[in-house]
């Protein structure tokens, strides 16, 4: 297979929309708006005539008259007045991975938003739709309105990508955004967060890292030609990040991001989601609020950054739209821009040979020598220190302004480049010497 194929193209492609929730609502409205302009560019009028979703009397802003309800996306899924089925139900297996399934396997074209289910099965599912003869088109799975997965998968097709990197969770750069801009806690950011919608009720898919990851999983097989492999991924959350951390952050130069990484290494491709320093002059540090950024580093164009909405009912549904156009067109090529057969099985690069800087924030006793110890117990690790920076509170200092308080002090260290074992090690016998009040804080640092 080379292309999605252009059969019948002066029949309207039928469209079986699974799924009418935020997402699903925006696309028939755009579909219905953008009727005769994309009727015009693909050659093809494009008509919604199928949709499922569980509940018939909600009011969803849209017409719905005309379509034919089916209470079972699966019934949907193989019906024979569907030409391409647009999965919006989310969920990595149940009803929309039975969904995606029954529309491959009935040799129907299949647009999906759904990163978590891709992690888990893209490649099965891109072999499916590779025998079938069918598309299997996900721009909207991994950065909303952002086109990087045509962009890493045809519009930079001559580069040898050796680095992809991005903020992928809007909500988690609101919230890191609110705490820098405001001063406030991580808890007060949340909780305003799903107040305003852009934070779900349970919100540890998102703050956690783990919709970072899937949608990492699904860029770094694009980048780098491999096999998904969402289970190598290291994650870390942004809960334990606190204002001290972006102030300290602030006062160094840099901003805090959650940063989804994919590179290439000597020991193998790394990935990592985590909490992530950058300097405030990079072009990812300006991507504040709800945005998010995907940056590209490749041989030709050396490196690009794309910026925009990642999530919202129009911006990922302009994605959604934007395949189900190419399948109109009969251009939707390959879904991982290579026959599956091709697909590499990645070398993991253990995140333990991650080599970089490092921010190290410590709750150190306040007595003497304490933070000599530490030093020292870097240097023993052949950690070499570019700052120590050491503050004392200012009720601390009320309280004894000529002498020591007894609690505990933050000491931040800065790292010159170092492995994550040499850190970690180092970091468990400061720990176990006794001169620390809490688990250190520890935020790596992306300088370039």
């Amino acid at each position: 297979m080379t292309s999605a194929p252009l059969s019948n193209a002066s029949q309207p492609l039928r469209i079986g929309l699974a799924g009418l929730g935020t997402v699903g609502a925006s696309v028939l409205k755009i579909l219905q708006r953008q009727e005769n302009a994309l009727a015009a560019r693909c050659g093809r009028a494009i008509r919604v005539v199928a949709v499922s979703a569980r509940d018939r009397k909600r009011d969803r802003g849209v017409d719905l008259g005309g379509l034919t309800w089916f209470d079972d996306p699966v019934a949907l899924a193989k019906s024979d007045d569907v030409d391409c089925v647009v999965e919006l139900m989310g969920g990595s297996d149940g009803p929309a991975k039975a969904a995606v399934e029954a529309a491959l396997s009935a040799g129907k074209h299949v647009v999906t938003a759904n990163k978590a289910l891709l992690a888990a099965h893209g490649v099965a599912l891109a072999e499916l739709a590779e025998s079938k003869g069918v598309a299997l088109a996900f721009e909207a799975s991994s950065a909303g309105g952002i086109p990087i997965v045509k962009a890493l998968r045809e519009a930079l097709a001559g580069n040898n990508v050796s680095r992809i990197s991005g903020i992928l969770n809007g909500t988690c750069n609101y919230i890191l955004s609110r705490m820098e801009e405001e001063g406030l806690t991580f808890e007060a950011c949340l909780k305003d967060a799903q107040r305003l919608g852009y934070a779900e009720a349970d919100p540890t898919f998102d703050v956690e890292g783990f919709d970072t990851a899937h949608k990492l999983a699904i860029l770094t097989s694009l980048a780098f030609g491999t096999r998904i492999d969402a289970e190598a991924i290291h994650v870390e959350g942004i809960s334990a990040i606190t204002p001290l951390d972006l102030k300290m952050a602030d006062d160094l130069g840099y901003r805090i991001k959650l940063l989804g990484v994919a590179e290439r290494t000597k020991t193998g491709i790394e990935q990592r989601v985590h909490p992530t320093m950058v300097p405030k002059s990079s072009a990812i540090a300006q991507v504040m609020g709800v945005l998010n950024a995907v940056s590209v580093d490749a041989d030709a164009v050396r490196e690009i950054t794309l910026v925009g909405p990642g999530a919202g009912g129009d911006p990922t549904a302009s994605a959604v739209v934007a395949d189900i156009a190419d399948v109109a067109r009969g251009t939707a090529g390959l879904p991982f821009g290579l026959p599956v057969a091709r697909l590499e099985e990645a070398k993991r690069a253990p995140m333990q040979r991650h080599e970089g800087g490092y921010y190290v924030r410590l709750a150190v006793a306040d007595r003497p020598g304490a933070a000599a110890a530490i030093a020292t117990r870097m240097a023993e690790a052949d950690i070499s220190l570019e700052s120590i920076v050491q503050r004392r509170s200012p009720e601390a200092a009320h309280r004894d302004p000529g002498g020591r308080s007894g609690a505990p002090v933050p000491v931040v260290l800065i790292t010159y480049a170092t492995s994550e074992t040499a850190i970690r090690a180092a970091l468990e016998k400061v720990t176990a010497d006794g001169h620390v009040a809490e688990p250190p804080q520890v935020i790596r640092i992306e300088r370039e």
